[in-house]
């Protein structure tokens, strides 16, 4: 069950997807989900996030005013990469990759990933973040 959420506890789906990550995951995904719901609150036009699950990952939508795009954030079996999706017909990792080669890793045109080891490229996946909740917005006033 998906639920609008400001910056609380994740809806107990979400939460038993997170406990189920890999240890070595749980702070940098944490670290995310706190970035994205940081960035959507400084965007009033973003309006509230809805958190769910798609496809087993924590997801985070634009559903009240359809300003943006999905975010999901995944991670991989040994906890050692986590990443940020969006969905893969939008022309974002496109954009954030003329824009930050070498702040971000890129995998394909959906994916930005990071190690768990490295600090998070706080200001570059900021703006990212923020072009994905904005994304369906921005592209109407183009």
């Amino acid at each position: 069950m998906a639920s609008i959420v400001t910056q609380s506890a994740p809806p107990p789906n979400v939460a038993r997807a997170l406990a189920a990550c890999p240890d070595e995951a749980a702070g940098t995904l944490s670290a995310l989900r706190d970035l994205i719901f940081e960035t959507a609150s400084a965007r009033p036009e973003v309006g509230p996030l809805t958190e769910t699950l798609k496809w087993g990952e924590p997801a985070y939508l634009t559903e009240k005013t359809k300003s943006g795009t999905t975010i999901r954030l995944g991670w991989d079996g040994a906890g050692t990469r986590v990443s940020l999706y969006v969905h893969c017909q939008t022309t974002l990792v496109g954009e954030w990759r003329d824009r930050y080669p070498n702040e971000l890793t890129f995998v394909g045109n959906r994916e930005v990933q990071m190690s768990t080891q490295d600090p998070l490229p706080r200001a570059a996946l900021q703006h990212c973040i923020a072009m994905a909740l904005t994304y369906h917005s921005r592209k109407t006033k183009l």
